[in-house]
């Protein structure tokens, strides 16, 4: 009977003779337990009772073995970043130590080149002394030696006392009296003093020249030392260099690792959730099959128990709706900060060499400025800083200003504090773009550095990071 109900469309009707009231209760009754398992078959398709529909297929789940392997290989990566890291360190720190003594070495020589120009005109002035010391001495013997001539052309003998008995009267006895007295008194006194003087002059020549082969020795010393140090910088940068470019390929290696590894990782996880994900639809499905079964089982109950088929009728479609719903942010000092960036190394002696200053790490062309108002004492090629600017302030001190990529000042320039006179650059003994900035109080261009830090700290500038 069941399947005769499904078959007929509910609430159909045939023409036939007219029957009593009872039999039309039971043709309302079976029609309202048409419809109810109408909907019910209904319902049973809706939550797969029916055919299967198409499942697309499921993710690839990596094995354990592969997601072994891959995290194997990251380690592996990770372990030998490690290792090149500290490579990179140690080159890094070898190479941070041979540039201050590139930079000490190249001041050491910018002094030299000082003390042997000194030296050299201590020499050429001394030789010129000497020269009009021999020429006044030669001029004198001169002197003398005409007199001499004259007085023996006139017959005069060599003693003073036959010069004035030979006199021919008392006007000429008193002419060769008084130029005895001359010579006697003035002449031979002063080439006496002439000889000494260029004895002591040819003693102070010999002196400086001497003095002038010491200064070119240290000079040259100098020199050496700084082509040495030059040498090692280049060497250690070589050094770096080659570890740099082994440690981005570590680094590769190692992103290239992590990326199979989260790859796998994450189709596993892609996997895990289409499992979690059917799961949740079957149950769902199940839940939705056995809330329309008791939705259907109510209704048909309620459709029993009422009498009218109007009444049984509205009661089978409120069963059928009640199984479906859901819900879904200068100073007064006349000081400035010489330029702006990142302290990357402070003043004080390392590996037994002086770091004469700070260094401020920024990127080049950052501008540089004076850091107090004075007059250029140099600008231009420094060892060691490759190129710098030296300002002697109105307080005497020097500011150095070291390898700055351009200058904008010249030697005897005035300048004003704040005013800028260079950029940041990496020229010389640099592993990165920086200014290195000291200060010489005493007023020596050379020597006689002390920490910026607190010197610029009394004068109302901070410098962070040391």
């Amino acid at each position: 009977m069941s399947q005769l109900l499904l078959l007929r469309a509910p609430g159909t009707r045939r023409t036939r003779p007219t029957r009593p009231a009872t039999t039309h209760r039971r043709r309302a009754g079976r029609t309202l337990t048409g419809t109810l398992v109408g909907l019910l078959a209904a319902a049973l398709v809706v939550t797969g009772a029916g055919p299967a529909l198409a499942v697309p297929a499921p993710p690839v789940n990596p094995s354990d073995a592969e997601i072994g392997g891959a995290q194997a290989a990251q380690d592996a990566a990770a372990a030998e970043v490690g290792r090149i890291a500290g490579l990179v360190a140690a080159a890094e720190s070898q190479l941070e130590q041979v540039q201050v003594q590139a930079e000490a070495a190249g001041t050491a020589l910018l002094a030299a080149e000082e003390a042997l120009a000194a030296a050299q005109a201590a020499a050429d002035q001394t030789a010129a002394d000497l020269a009009a010391a021999t020429q006044t001495v030669t001029d004198a013997q001169g002197r003398l030696s005409d007199f001499s001539r004259d007085s023996y052309m006139n017959g005069a003998a060599l003693t003073s006392e036959v010069a004035l008995l030979d006199a021919g009267g008392p006007a000429e006895l008193v002419q060769r009296a008084a130029m005895l007295d001359w010579v006697a008194e003035n002449q031979l006194d002063v080439l006496g003093d002439l000889e000494v003087a260029r004895v002591q002059q040819a003693n102070a020549d010999s002196a400086a020249r001497e003095a002038l082969g010491v200064q070119a020795a240290a000079e040259q010393a100098a020199t050496e030392a700084k082509d040495d140090a030059d040498a090692q910088v280049a060497d250690q940068t070589a050094v770096y260099a080659q570890v740099s470019a082994d440690k981005a390929a570590y680094d590769s290696q190692l992103q290239a690792a992590q990326i199979q590894l989260l790859s796998l990782q994450g189709a596993r996880n892609a996997y895990q959730a289409w499992l979690d994900q059917r799961a949740a639809e079957e149950a769902a499905a199940a839940a939705a099959q056995q809330q329309a079964a008791a939705a259907a089982a109510a209704a048909a109950a309620a459709a029993r128990s009422t009498p009218a088929p109007s009444s049984g009728g509205g009661g089978g479609g409120g069963g059928a709706s009640s199984g479906g719903g859901g819900s879904v942010s200068a100073g007064s000092s006349g000081y400035v900060l010489p330029a702006a960036g990142r302290t990357s190394s402070c003043f004080g002696s390392r590996w037994g060499t002086l770091h004469g200053g700070v260094d401020i790490a920024a990127p080049i062309g950052t501008p540089i400025y004076a850091a107090t108002s004075g007059v250029v004492a140099r600008a231009g090629a420094a060892s060691g800083f490759g190129q710098a600017v030296y300002i002697r302030g109105d307080d005497g001190a020097v500011t150095v200003y070291g390898h700055v990529n351009r200058y904008f000042v010249s030697a005897g320039e005035r300048v004003s504090a704040g005013e800028q006179i260079a950029e940041v650059g990496n020229k010389g003994q640099s592993t990165g773009p920086h200014l290195h900035f000291e200060v010489h109080p005493g007023g020596v261009m050379y020597g006689g550095q002390v920490n910026p830090v607190p010197w610029m700290a009394a004068r109302g500038v901070t410098i962070r990071g040391c």
